[in-house]
């Protein structure tokens, strides 16, 4: 396949290791001290149209295997809207909190840019499940949210025993949310992946 090729003979393993690779460099580039907030921000935008490749990806071979619906639809939607504005209201929150000297409740404030769309992304997923009228749709759903829960149990236990050994750096817990995300997002991949074989 060429780099030339349309978006629509990508295949969404090709977008989701665009994506993972993205974001493997920044991490690198951050953890190496080689960039700094603002840049690192920018430069998160790449695996964010990225994701949004992969999702588009995803719902052409959702239509192409019969997988599809309009509340998957309407999710995705608000999915990629609330995920653009997670990552506008971090890069936000945090060059505010680098570059200004602020009360606790101005702190508090700021935190709520991208905690809101943290929320949005939770009832878009609520209300897809309730929406969903095709109980095989939503029965796949449930159980990428699952494995996504999965990857977080496992990873944070995990993580928290070594960190509480000492054996590796304290992580925030807003990681949460992008871990959780990308388990769903793999296991969604997976079950598609199935479906076409």
């Amino acid at each position: 396949m060429t780099s030339s090729a349309p978006a629509s003979t990508i295949r969404p393993g090709a977008w989701a290791g665009g994506m993972f690779a993205s974001l493997g460099i920044i991490a690198g580039l951050k953890f190496s001290g080689a960039i700094e907030p603002p840049a690192i921000y920018l430069l998160l935008i790449i695996p964010l149209v990225l994701s949004v490749q992969f999702y588009r990806s995803m719902q052409r071979s959702a239509d192409n295997c019969g997988a599809s619906s309009p509340a998957i639809k309407r999710y995705n939607r608000g999915i990629a809207l609330a995920s653009l504005a997670y990552v506008l209201g971090m890069g936000i929150a945090v060059a505010i909190w680098e570059r200004t000297e602020l009360t606790d409740g101005l702190v508090f404030l700021i935190s709520l840019l991208p905690a809101i769309p943290t929320f949005a992304m939770i009832w878009v997923m609520g209300r897809y499940l309730t929406d969903e009228q095709d109980e095989y749709l939503r029965h796949r759903s449930i159980m990428a949210s699952l494995a996504g829960l999965g990857l977080v149990l496992a990873l944070g236990t995990f993580y928290g025993f070594l960190e509480m050994f000492g054996l590796v750096p304290h992580v925030w817990a807003w990681w949460i949310l992008p871990i959780w995300a990308i388990g769903m997002g793999l296991f969604q991949y997976w079950q598609s992946w199935r479906s076409d074989r």
